[in-house]
């Protein structure tokens, strides 16, 4: 994907055809479920037991509503007649979601049949079904993840399908997901140079060696993820009450630490997810909104933990001044093999139920997914639960580490957020401890 000024503008006018430009997040996921993952689920969402007090024809009355309420969910993916570039329309038809009463016997054979790869190409990019067999109440909700992200799915759509199934008014955000692609279209040339150069920078040097934790594995097969859960154990959410430090904002510093000492390296460069909503508007409006932004941190040692933290921050928003020309970074593959960070707060998929209507929906499976959108070497994703406590979860490449080098770094992990939290620590003493 390009991201000069001309193209922007070339692909701004595709729109007047009833085409949209993908955002270079859609694009990213679209690319790899073609190119770059063995697996082309690329699912977001989940299989629920309903408690048997839910109205099944009340909730897909609810569940229609919604769908037919946000642009996103008519969004068909397909190729340009004039440039075949794949864009996007919104104008695909919603087809009514309605009650399936089938046996136990039936719901086994048709879970299998679910969870399927999607076919993007002009066709609707989510599966919702409701079932009622004779033991239980089902729903299953399942989004193409370059439509919709863990917060879309997980918060926004949950949170608005109860207040619709409730008969509660709903406050629509004046914002379509088509019309915030064509704000974001909106640069200038200068902008977008200003940004490249920005994002160049903070990827420019990067090395395996010094910016991965070091491998302990030697296989040159194709990427293999594994995944390793980690309880933290040396911190709660009662440490960030104060409102001073945003968690995310600790465990990323805590993480760019954690391998920048196992790798002996005095510089840092991960990759932070962050959720792409940056406004009261956007905050109520669905789609893929999420970013993947390279943060780099080349280490004083003799700065402190608090000046660490707030250079951490600072960096932060300027990534986020730098946000619409974040596409330099996935055209160019500059961020292919870095770690990832993500900060989950009781997300779709990290419990094992959700509420809804002051009832449990108890989340029986997950569609398959890879454990990124790229293939990165390695993810870390903290997760907070609901007693307050956080867990690491590593996805990782399997031909690059074992079991046994993911658990040691998460224990130094969870040593170095110890540290980190006496602020007046010189960071020499945490990366030559």
């Amino acid at each position: 994907m390009e991201t000069s000024y001309e193209t922007r503008i070339v692909n701004y006018a595709l729109q007047t055809c009833g085409f949209y430009p993908l955002r270079a997040i859609q694009l990213w996921i679209v690319d790899s479920h073609f190119t770059k993952v063995k697996s082309t689920m690329m699912n977001i969402g989940a299989l629920l037991k309903l408690d048997a007090a839910i109205d099944l024809e009340r909730l897909a009355a609810a569940v229609n509503d919604l769908l037919n309420a946000y642009d996103i969910f008519h969004c068909r993916f397909m190729f340009h007649p004039g440039t075949d570039d794949i864009c996007q329309r919104f104008d695909g038809e919603i087809a009514p979601v309605t009650v399936e009463k089938i046996s136990d016997e039936e719901f086994e054979q048709r879970k299998k049949s679910l969870m399927e790869p999607y076919n993007i190409i002009n066709h609707a990019l989510y599966r919702i079904y409701i079932f009622e067999t004779p033991t239980a109440k089902y729903l299953y909700v399942d989004f193409y993840h370059a439509i919709m992200d863990g917060t879309a799915a997980s918060i926004l759509f949950w949170r608005e399908l109860e207040m619709r199934y409730r008969g509660k008014k709903i406050q629509r955000a004046p914002l379509n997901y088509a019309d915030y692609i064509l704000d974001e279209l909106k640069v200038s040339p200068e902008e977008l140079a200003e940004g490249n150069k920005f994002w160049h920078a903070m990827l420019s040097g990067f090395d395996e060696n010094k910016h991965l934790p070091p491998a302990d594995v030697e296989n040159a097969q194709a990427l293999t993820n594994d995944e390793l859960i980690y309880p933290i154990k040396n911190i709660t959410q009662k440490y960030f009450s104060d409102g001073t430090r945003k968690e995310h904002i600790f465990f990323l510093a805590a993480s760019m630490l954690a391998i920048a000492k196992s790798a002996g390296s005095d510089s840092a460069i991960m990759d932070f997810v962050h959720n792409g909503r940056n406004t009261a508007q956007e905050r109520r409006l669905m789609g893929a909104m999420l970013e993947q932004y390279p943060v780099r941190w080349d280490f004083d040692r003799s700065q402190s933990v608090g000046n660490f933290l707030d250079g951490i921050e600072q960096t932060m928003n300027s990534c986020l001044k730098y946000r619409r020309s974040i596409g330099t970074v996935y055209s160019a593959g500059l961020n292919d093999t870095s770690a990832t960070f993500v900060f989950q707060k009781k997300s779709l998929g990290a419990i094992n139920a959700m509420k809804f209507c002051g009832t449990n929906a108890e989340i029986i499976e997950v569609p398959l997914n890879e454990f990124s959108v790229s293939e990165n070497t390695l993810d870390i994703e903290i997760h907070l639960t609901d007693d307050g406590t956080y867990f690491v979860e590593f996805a990782y490449d399997a031909n690059r580490y074992s079991e046994a080098a993911m658990e040691n770094f998460a224990a130094a992990l969870d040593e170095i957020v110890s540290a980190m939290q006496d602020e007046t620590r010189a960071i020499s003493e945490i990366l030559e401890g």
